[in-house]
């Protein structure tokens, strides 16, 4: 007969967020409450662990999975190891440390509970930010892609397979994502995520599936392969005001179009033949011309690769926008590159872990969801000091939740409120450098240990050594006899 307490579950559904300073006399704690857990878990129909010797129920096995993505040690056991300790601390029965008894109930966590606990914290956070945080009163967002492998096992080559450049056997599987990244709070607001390679997976693709996400009269600031006509065109429809930097392709010539000043005037594009990818009807919607502003910027500090460079933005009005503005926006593209960097290397996403794509789904938006909630953190710290949260580091924030992880966990509620204050008065310290002229070479000092490459799959060389020891040749001339 089920046993679970109702009210243990809404305690513990508050205990899964405790370590991210949520106690409501802190700020920003209802981005994410307690209720929405629930809520969520209602919504996808999670209702394991209710027995009475059950170990894992959903908040604690969302607990531990966040936990995964927050600490450095990934482990399923590791994780176990936490949720042990954590019910022996709260007087509960720990069960045994069963690794396997964890990720079967990981496995019944679906990604839309991750999902949708991720974008409210992102989209709640943007919403609740003061006045001062925004750009000339505007919400902006950041766009870019990035490249993620797992491992190499054949359920996740069929779904996300790896480059045909590679051999059979020798590779990894891929996956390609594209990130909304918000420039306020660096939260991600939206992902997409399909195969590195094959028709409709490009960046352009995956960008075109979240327009319907995106919030009418934002700022979306995009990199050049994003400069096309259709993209522009296809975000005004959503409601996005673009800021993207000319493509390649396209030629610019300011002694055309309604002057606005030096470099900057307003010139009237014509709508291209229609691509593969877009249907009659869909073509036939899209307007013959675009207006569009053109600005031209000039980098002036000696160790940058570009010179100049010409915007294109949809914001029009050069007395509200001046071409500064245009330039110094764009220019603030380059924090996306940042956050993608902690994601990958900050929560080391760069190699995801799960060997099925089932589960796959859920690693990538379960670390989404511990990133925005430390970026919370240190929105949190920032509201509290008077600072901008791109001031605060990610990875000192990172380090102050895990170094308290357990203690806010079951701590009583005048324990978290002090404890929460603590960390966010000394994460607000850990203040990233204003170095917006930084030049430093692409290349490290320090030199990677070389190791010799595989160049047959695995169970081949393994076969090889094995042979080996029997005095035999290896499979390949080229390579030097195997050693075992």
């Amino acid at each position: 007969m089920p046993s679970y307490d109702p009210a243990q579950h809404r305690q513990d559904c508050d205990r899964a967020f405790a370590p991210f300073c949520q106690h409501p006399a802190l700020p920003f704690a209802d981005v994410l409450t307690g209720a929405d857990v629930a809520q969520a878990f209602a919504e996808a129909d999670v209702h394991f662990g209710t027995s009475r010797t059950a170990v894992y129920t959903p908040p604690l096995t969302l607990w531990g999975w966040l936990s995964q993505g927050v600490h450095k040690e990934k482990a399923c056991l590791a994780a176990a190891f936490r949720i042990g300790v954590l019910l022996l601390v709260l007087c509960r029965p720990p069960g045994d440390s069963n690794s396997g008894t964890y990720c079967r109930a990981r496995a019944k966590l679906p990604a839309a509970v991750f999902r949708c606990l991720a974008c409210q914290v992102g989209r709640r956070l943007e919403e609740q930010a003061p006045a001062a945080w925004l750009w000339r009163g505007r919400h902006v967002h950041l766009v870019d892609g990035l490249v993620v492998s797992m491992p190499d096992t054949a359920e996740n080559q069929r779904r996300y397979p790896q480059p045909p450049s590679q051999k059979p056997g020798l590779g990894f599987p891929m996956m390609r994502l594209v990130l909304v990244v918000s420039l306020l709070s660096a939260c991600v607001q939206a992902l997409a995520y399909g195969p590195y390679e094959g028709k409709e997976t490009g960046e352009t693709a995956l960008f075109r599936s979240l327009l319907a996400e995106l919030v009418r009269g934002d700022i979306g600031v995009l990199d050049r392969y994003y400069g096309s006509y259709f993209m522009v065109v296809q975000g005004q429809q959503h409601g996005w005001d673009m800021v993207v930097r000319l493509h390649q392709r396209r030629s610019c010539d300011f002694s055309r179009g309604q002057r606005l000043g030096r470099d900057d005037h307003l010139v009237v594009w014509q709508r291209p033949d229609r691509p593969a990818w877009m249907s009659v009807t869909e073509y036939d919607a899209v307007p013959k011309t675009l207006t569009v502003r053109e600005v031209r910027v000039r980098v002036a500090e000696p160790g940058f690769r570009v010179e100049t460079l010409v915007v294109v933005t949809t914001l029009l009005d050069g007395d509200v926008y001046t071409k500064e503005d245009i330039g110094d926006l764009y220019r603030q593209r380059w924090q996306v590159e940042l956050d993608i960097r902690s994601l990958k290397i900050g929560l080391q996403m760069d190699h995801l872990r799960c060997l099925t794509p089932f589960m796959i789904e859920k690693e990538v938006w379960a670390n989404v969801l511990s990133y925005n909630l430390v970026r919370k953190v240190a929105a949190q710290a920032a509201l509290l000091h008077k600072h901008h949260p791109r001031e605060i580091s990610f990875t000192a924030t990172k380090q102050a939740v895990e170094a308290s992880w357990q203690a806010l966990s079951v701590a009583s509620e005048a324990a978290q409120v002090a404890l929460g204050e603590y960390l966010l008065k000394e994460v607000s310290k850990q203040r990233v450098g204003d170095r917006p002229n930084r030049c430093e070479p692409r290349a490290v000092k320090r030199r990677p240990k070389k190791q010799k490459l595989l160049r047959l799959p695995r169970a081949e060389a393994q076969a090889a050594l094995l042979k080996g020891r029997a005095g035999q040749q290896p499979t390949s001339a080229a390579d030097p006899p195997p050693r075992c």
